[in-house]
């Protein structure tokens, strides 16, 4: 069996952090591009699905297959990196400095990798701008509004819904790469990494670099968004919500359970 134990678990989440810093920038930055153009694919192929079978659990139940590239060639995700990360982090294997300069770099990575598969996408559909009539581009640009200019209409309460959506979908999300670690074959991986990221997707969660994708290539469509309410209505409170589920509900609450008490080392400072 190559099942692993979470305990086992939880040192493979500490040394794979410790792994991530030893990355140059230009690594990062490249697998993190990678990243964020794959989750656009898995994106597209959720909706496609979506909309020729009218069933959303379709496109959920597929969208995990983007997730297992992204998990099997190693590639750099930074919502995947705020629970790892800070797990090495806790253990005093990294220091504050190098996280944040890593999260940075594979965030804006992550951003380069989904803009440019927008772009593509947006030319895929249109013949380059000359048709607009699709389901499936009206599919994304009713999902671009509907994460953007569908919160903000509700004020304050639209932020604080979609951080709550944010930390739900990275809870799920930083378990699938928690999970993926319980073992070392090629099928065992992709089945533990698919389970919990198609039950973020199912239940519309909110996570920041599929937004980076959907939100920008619905404006390129023609949805009724502004860069502002990009930005402000979703991206910073997604990314504020994905970072708070990777940390204090993944990589913080397996760390005291399971690595603390061992090593009788404290969390603060």
């Amino acid at each position: 069996m190559d099942y692993k134990k979470p305990a086992d678990v939880v040192e493979s989440i500490i040394q794979a952090g410790v792994d991530k810093i030893k990355l140059s920038s230009l690594d990062l930055f490249i697998r993190g591009a990678l990243s964020g153009a794959i989750l656009g694919f898995g994106t597209t192929l959720a909706v496609t699905a979506t909309v020729q079978t009218g069933l959303g659990i379709i496109g959920a139940l597929i969208f995990p297959a983007c997730f297992v590239i992204v998990v099997l060639m190693g590639f750099e995700l930074v919502t995947g990196s705020f629970a790892v990360l800070p797990a090495a982090y806790f253990d005093k294997k990294i220091g504050m400095q190098s996280m944040l300069k890593n999260l940075f770099i594979v965030f804006v990575a992550n951003l380069f990798g989904a803009l440019l598969y927008a772009i593509l996408f947006w030319i895929s559909i249109t013949n380059f701008g000359h048709t607009e009539n699709s389901q499936l581009a009206a599919a994304i640009i009713k999902i671009a509004e509907a994460k953007t200019t569908g919160y903000s209409q509700f004020g304050a309460a639209g932020v604080v819904t979609v951080i709550t959506k944010g930390i739900l979908c990275n809870w799920m999300v930083t378990m699938g790469v928690v999970m993926s670690l319980t073992s070392t074959s090629t099928l065992g991986k992709i089945l533990a990494a698919w389970l919990p990221v198609f039950i973020f997707f199912a239940q519309g969660f909110e996570h920041a670099v599929v937004n980076m994708f959907v939100i920008p290539a619905g404006m390129l469509l023609g949805a009724k968004v502004s860069f502002q309410d990009w930005w402000l209505s979703n991206q910073l409170p997604a990314t504020l919500g994905n970072i708070l589920g990777g940390v204090v509900f993944t990589a913080l609450a397996l760390y005291l359970t399971h690595r603390w008490k061992k090593t009788e080392i404290p969390v603060s400072g």
